[in-house]
């Protein structure tokens, strides 16, 4: 198999003192050898100087910045393995490392790759191409880092071409939880996707909703606003701008867009909160900046920089206002204070950062305190090769410690044990003291199900190659003139949710609310918003909700409408209310006044057949159809007003079905009987002999009755059975619910009513035709008028109980009914009653007799003037009334009880006086 092989160049970094590159083992930053060597990749310097824009030649210059926080990591890297060599988790096999540089820059950290993809025990630092790495066997097994999110994505494309294992305490970019893409990495921190939603759940549950973003133009800032950017879509979080600042502080633009960065910051008044994705060294400068132009705002900084002592030490960073950061959750980091304790007594040979900070720190020690990190940080390597002559070695034993960054401390520690802990797994059936024993892409398969037990806790990687550990919510607080980083809550990405230690913290979490950054005010509960023009959802208008729409929140996008059958809200309301049932209730005074009229009726009813029963046996008691009649007819009115009850109060099945039926029965028995005592009159008192006849044959009292009223139970029996009444709640009022009887058909219930009406209408025609018979017998003119008034109150009551609605509605038809009730029973009964009580003296037989007789009288006497007339115009109607005589004498001569007027003339002449009274004694014993 043809093999390729690529020579690593030594590239130049510096002069003597600088650590000048002979080979390419100088290029090593920190090393110690080991049966097992570990790589370590960390951005020891902020930046690569670049003497000319465009480089013209491939060398890669001096670095600049030397980052504490970046070198404590270091440290921590190798204080890990030192612990784990002297302990007995690998018995027999002692791990090495190789420490690189990256400079903060892609390119530089991709030399040190290619020298970890080396051959091991190779005379040259030589990587081979070949097309199966299955067996090959690089310089190292695995790799602690990078530092930045943007070097990690390039170092793992190029391990992963032997799946060398690579494990990462600080890159937090969202992508490299793609196993396709990156297949070898993984990280002992959670993904940013957590930090992103974290920190859009810390925005949400202060109210902010208008927010500015700045963060650096590289893979990872520009993943990190592309993944927030979507959390806050989500969560209704409006980016008011969006600033990106240069990846490389060497780039010529980057000062010109921190100033426009500050610009912008100090014109969108309303943006309070600023969410930073950026270096620490990137945030140094523009805070500086901040400072100069008095910005005052909340800062939400992100795992970066949320714990960065050297940012927490700028003078006057108070003035910038609050800073609010998310840094990674740590443990007990005791040991490794300790191990930065003793570190003075370590030696440097084999450390090149060691030895450039022991430099450093003789350089910058007369300074004050605080102004030492920032001493160190500009301290380029040339101009250290300068200041650093004839210094003497100065120690500071606690500057390290009061730098520790403790979330990326612990995490690197992690990222050991996890490699170390996989070396475990494999190596218990083999002999690991031999690099060649095993391979990386075995010990990348053994990671991926390695159990770390650390801190007295289990710790695994997720799918994804992610560990999802908590973070720690940070609060930069001035304490003692001095800005300090504290712990006000922490967030567990599992649960989605804030956790306090105690009520101090959680009211200094609150207080942030204080601070508004809203494009428009709140919306208050009872209001929703109405976006107008604006290109964001988080600038609109508050408009009142409509009525029966209502919104519980605030700043709710859209009212909820309530359910309109059984709730209702009003304009501009923050909650439902439940309908009031309505109906026409006992309490309510409209029905206490029907109801006392109900009552007074069966007053009325009782007093009326006491009346009549105390006066059975006079002639207006005979006269109106005989007591049995009378209490039949009572009776119904008794029912009618009864049934009127049944009206009033809550509906139910029982009343819906028996008010009807119960009405319209009873009006049907009632004009039954009235029906009966209008033919017996009629039939007393008529004189055509053809009617007279017809109306005897008619006159069936008791058939007639059951046959009537039994139609109406016919019908009322079908209406019940096959459309049966029923409750109904009605909907039609905004606020209320109508508790209603649905009648079930109309067209049943109008065959009932219509066919008392014509019941009515049959009692109307003969009262009618009765109209002109003596005055004591002369119901029919009150039954007249009785039919009348049902007539009119029936007809009014068609489109007013059409067009009416509301509890009121059943009050409509009581009112009908007592009319029509009322009207029939006064007509019927109160003359008689007039007359028992008031004209006694005319409810004798005697009395009676004479009116007759006077009736008779002069209904022959109008005869005779009718008959004298007709004589004078024909012989033939003389001839006709003869013959009409004659029949009328047969009769008379056959004993009928029904005697006429004209069996009182014979050939014109009146009969005698004693006739007249037999007669009439006749027809009052008929009656």
């Amino acid at each position: 198999m043809a093999v390729v092989r690529f020579l690593i160049p030594c590239f130049v970094i510096g002069t003597d003192i600088a650590f000048s590159c002979q080979n390419t083992d100088d290029i090593v930053g920190a090393s110690s050898p080991g049966d097992i060597v570990i790589g370590g990749l960390f951005a020891i310097h902020s930046e690569m100087l670049h003497p000319e824009e465009h480089p013209i030649k491939p060398v890669i210059q001096n670095c600049a910045g030397f980052e504490i926080q970046i070198f404590l990591q270091t440290l921590a890297m190798i204080h890990a393995i030192e612990m784990i060599n002297n302990s007995t988790l690998l018995p027999g096999v002692t791990l090495g490392y190789e420490i690189y540089d990256t400079c903060a820059e892609v390119t530089k950290a991709m030399a040190s790759a290619l020298r970890f993809l080396s051959k091991f025990n190779s005379s040259e630092d030589v990587v081979e191409l070949k097309c199966n790495y299955s067996d090959y066997i690089p310089r190292i097994k695995a790799v602690i880092g990078a530092t930045y999110s943007e070097v990690s994505m390039a170092v793992s494309r190029l391990l992963a071409l032997q799946l060398i294992p690579q494990v990462s305490p600080a890159s937090s970019a969202e992508i490299l939880s793609d196993k396709i893409r990156f297949p070898s990495f993984f990280r002992t921190i959670p993904s940013d996707f957590h930090q992103t939603r974290a920190m859009t759940h810390l925005i949400c549950e202060l109210g902010w909703n208008w927010i500015g973003v700045i963060a650096t133009d590289d893979d990872n800032g520009r993943f990190a606003v592309e993944s927030f950017g979507v959390q806050a879509m989500a969560n209704n979080v409006c980016i008011a701008f969006k600033e990106m600042l240069p990846a490389y502080l060497s780039d010529n633009t980057f000062h010109t867009k921190v100033d426009h960065a500050v610009e912008k910051i100090v014109k969108e008044t309303r943006v309070n909160v600023i969410v930073v994705f950026m270096r620490q060294f990137h945030v140094l400068k523009l805070f500086k900046k901040a400072i100069e132009r008095n910005v005052n705002k909340i800062w939400i900084a992100s795992d970066n920089w949320s714990s960065a002592v050297k940012i927490s030490t700028i003078p006057n960073i108070r003035q910038l206002g609050t800073i609010v950061g998310f840094g990674f959750k740590s443990r007990d980091i005791s040991t490794f204070q300790d191990f930065l304790r003793n570190l003075h007594e370590m030696p440097a040979d084999n450390n090149k950062f060691l030895h450039e900070y022991i430099m450093l720190l003789s350089v910058c020690a007369h300074l004050e305190y605080h102004d030492i990190q920032a001493c160190i940080s500009n301290q380029s390597q040339d101009d250290l090769l300068q200041n650093a002559e004839n210094k003497h070695q100065i120690w500071k034993d606690d500057f390290l410690n009061a730098n520790i960054e403790p979330g990326f401390i612990h995490s690197t520690i992690l990222a050991v044990y996890t490699i170390a802990y996989a070396i475990k797994g494999l190596c218990k059936n083999r002999n690991c003291k031999d690099p060649s024993d095993f391979t990386p892409w075995e010990l990348l398969e053994e990671l991926k199900n390695v159990t770390v037990i650390y801190d007295n806790k289990e710790i695994k990687f997720d799918s994804n190659g992610d560990m999802s550990t908590s973070y720690d919510v940070l609060l930069w607080k001035e304490i003692d003139g001095h800005m300090k980083i504290t712990t006000m809550a922490e967030y567990d990405p599992g649960k989605g949710g804030f956790i306090f230690e105690d009520e101090e913290k959680k009211k200094a979490f609150l207080d942030l609310k204080k601070v508004q950054s809203t494009c428009s005010q709140h919306c208050t509960p009872g209001q929703m918003k109405k976006v107008t023009g604006s290109p964001h959802t988080c600038c609109y208008e508050c408009v009142y909700c409509p009525e029966n729409h209502y919104s519980n929140q605030t700043d709710m996008d859209y009212c909820y409408q309530c359910d309109n059958k059984t709730y209702w809200a009003p304009v501009n309301s923050s909650t439902c209310y439940s309908k009031t049932i309505h109906f026409l209730a006992w309490t309510d005074w409209f029905a206490i006044f029907l109801l006392l009229l109900s009552a007074f009726g069966v007053v009325l009813v009782l007093s009326i057949s006491v009346i009549f029963t105390k006066n059975l046996n006079t002639p207006v008691v005979k006269a109106s159809g005989g007591l049995t009649v009378c209490y039949v007819i009572l009776f119904s009115h008794f029912l009618i007003f009864l049934s009127t009850t049944f009206f009033i109060d809550e509906p139910t099945e029982f009343k819906c079905k028996t008010r009807q039926a119960l009405f319209g029965i009873s009006f049907a028995l009632c004009i039954s009987c009235i029906l009966i005592k209008s033919l017996k009159i009629l039939l007393a008192f008529s004189f055509d002999p053809k009617l007279q006849n017809f109306l005897k044959c008619m006159y069936k009292p008791v058939p007639i009755v059951v046959t009537c009223t039994g139609i109406q139970v016919i019908i009322c029996t079908l209406w019940l059975i096959f459309r049966t009444p029923f409750v109904k709640q009605n909907f039609s009022i905004s606020r209320a619910i109508i508790l209603e009887c649905n009648e079930g058909s109309v067209l049943a219930f109008g065959i009932m009513l219509g066919y008392i009406a014509a019941l009515a209408f049959i009692c109307f025609i003969f009262a009618f035709k009765g109209r002109k018979l003596p005055e004591n017998y002369n119901e029919a003119k009150f039954l007249t008028f009785g039919m009348l008034i049902y007539f009119i109150a029936w007809i009014v009551f068609i489109p007013v109980y059409a067009t009416t609605f509301g509890k009121y509605l059943p009050a409509v038809e009581i009112i009908v009914v007592l009319i029509s009730n009322y009207g029939i029973l006064c007509c019927t009964f109160l003359p008689k009653c007039y007359i028992i009580i008031y004209k006694q003296e005319t409810n004798t037989k005697s009395a009676f007799l004479k009116m007759i007789y006077t009736y008779s009288s002069k209904s022959a006497s109008s005869a005779a003037v009718s008959q004298i007339s007709l004589d004078s115009k024909s012989s033939s109607s003389q001839a006709t009334v003869s013959d009409s005589c004659k029949s009328q004498k047969n009769s008379v001569n056959g004993n009928s009880h029904f005697q006429v007027p004209g069996q009182a003339l014979i050939k014109g002449k009146a009969l005698p006086k004693n006739t007249a009274r037999t007669m009439a004694r006749k027809r009052l014993s008929s009656i």
